[in-house]
Formats: C-alpha cells, sequence, structure tokens
C-alpha cells in the first residue's frame, strides 16, 4: 500500500476529485494549507500598497491507494491538476506500513 501526498491549487480540487474516483478509489483527506516553492510567494497590489504574500494558498489530497493503482492515481492527479504554470505543485508516495478501519478492524487492502 501507498499514501499519495499532492499539493496543488485550490480550484483544480474538483477535478482531481473526479480523476481519482473515476479511478474506483473512494475515498481522499483534503486539508487547506499555505506554503511556497520555486515561485517563493508572490508579490501583489492591494488599494494601492503593494505587498508581498510569502505563503500561497494551496490544498493538500492524500489518498491510500494499493500498489497496483498507483501509477494510474499519480497520473490522474498530475493531468488534473496541471495548468502549465508555475506553482501547480507535487506529488509524494509514501509506504504505508498499516491501515485498520476503525469500524470494522478491516486491515490493510481490505481497510482501504
Amino acid at each position: 500500500m501507498k499514501l499519495i501526498m499532492a499539493i496543488i491549487k485550490p480550484f483544480k480540487l474538483d477535478d482531481v476529485r473526479e480523476a481519482l474516483t473515476g479511478l474506483g478509489l473512494q475515498g481522499l483527506t483534503v486539508s487547506e494549507v499555505k506554503g511556497f516553492g520555486r515561485q517563493k510567494g508572490q508579490t501583489e497590489i492591494y488599494r494601492g500598497a503593494e505587498y508581498s504574500v510569502s505563503f500561497l494558498p494551496k490544498v493538500k489530497i492524500e489518498v491510500a491507494v494499493t500498489d497496483d493503482l498507483v501509477g494510474q492515481a499519480v497520473e490522474a492527479i498530475q493531468k488534473a491538476a496541471n495548468t502549465g504554470r508555475i506553482g501547480d505543485g507535487k506529488i509524494f508516495v509514501l509506504e504505508v506500513g498499516q491501515a485498520v478501519r476503525i469500524r470494522t478492524g478491516e486491515t490493510d487492502a481490505e481497510a482501504l
């Protein structure tokens, strides 16, 4: 099992969710986060005054998948979240040692 963590632009969330549910994935976790990458934030003008925004709003998606779906899920996220501009985000794939569904006690792939 793997945990796929993706940091994307907020307005791409629905596209990514639809792409993942199209693969048959049944659940994911979404968090609103802030951060910066190569773009190092941005400069904005508000009421005539220029100020710097160090941390940009992003969305973090976490989804646990079986090993056979990792490639498809990563590709689906990449295609759905891509705008072609800087700040599109990153995808990380982590190993999951164990998963347990609290309600039923199912473990590992059955818990997903």
